[in-house]
């Protein structure tokens, strides 16, 4: 995919108004400290145009960016950082669970899990929270390159045990040191949207 523009058009906050947007959305949702901006980032080919931060669960907005004025890259809100207030993280929640059920243009969401532990108790939450809002997760496996090359199908194993995910659920090791799993997000990215133009 060529980058010829890119913007962060929308921010939204707890109480703000989600956009209307009229182009197909693709979510990222993960843990704080699992590599969100970082993935957007490698996929947009900037070094630091989504924002990344060295403290976790600073992010508490859904940031909208329009690429190529014809989709949209939605970061959801971290979760499961422990400094964060149970208020703070209640009030997230909802702000993630309003936008899943209410955007129209929303085609997939991605997952982001750590590929070298086994999916915490929120990665399990977010996983069913995702399926019951009538989406097929697509999981990232992040930090690919802190891990041996021997033991990757190991590691996807443990995450799709973990998850409890199907098995035609799709895991795409990534590296956003290596840029290893870029192209074939960025293939599913645009067979998703070309599906949605078509239909509509």
């Amino acid at each position: 995919m060529i980058i010829k523009s890119l913007e962060l058009e929308t921010v939204c906050g707890i109480t703000s108004k989600l956009p209307d947007n009229k182009l197909p959305e693709i979510a990222f949702a993960g843990k704080s400290n699992v590599g969100k901006s970082s993935l957007i980032n490698a996929l947009i080919n900037r070094k630091s145009f989504a924002r990344t931060s060295q403290q976790p669960g600073k992010t508490q907005t859904i940031n909208f960016y329009n690429i190529n004025k014809s989709l949209y890259y939605v970061d959801l809100p971290g979760y499961g950082y422990a400094k964060v207030s149970a208020t703070e993280r209640e009030k997230w929640g909802k702000m993630i669970e309003r936008y899943l059920r209410t955007s129209k243009q929303l085609k997939a969401v991605f997952l982001l899990v750590d590929i070298r532990h086994e999916p915490s108790q929120n990665d399990r939450d977010m996983y069913e929270w995702i399926t019951y809002n009538n989406f097929e997760p697509i999981v990232i496996a992040t930090k690919l390159d802190k891990i041996n090359r021997s033991q990757i199908q190991k590691h996807v194993k443990m995450i799709r045990e973990g998850l409890g995910a199907k098995k035609e659920t799709i895991i795409i090791p990534f590296s956003s040191q290596t840029m290893q799993g870029r192209e074939e997000v960025w293939s599913l990215i645009e067979e998703l949207t070309t599906e949605q133009a078509e239909e509509v």
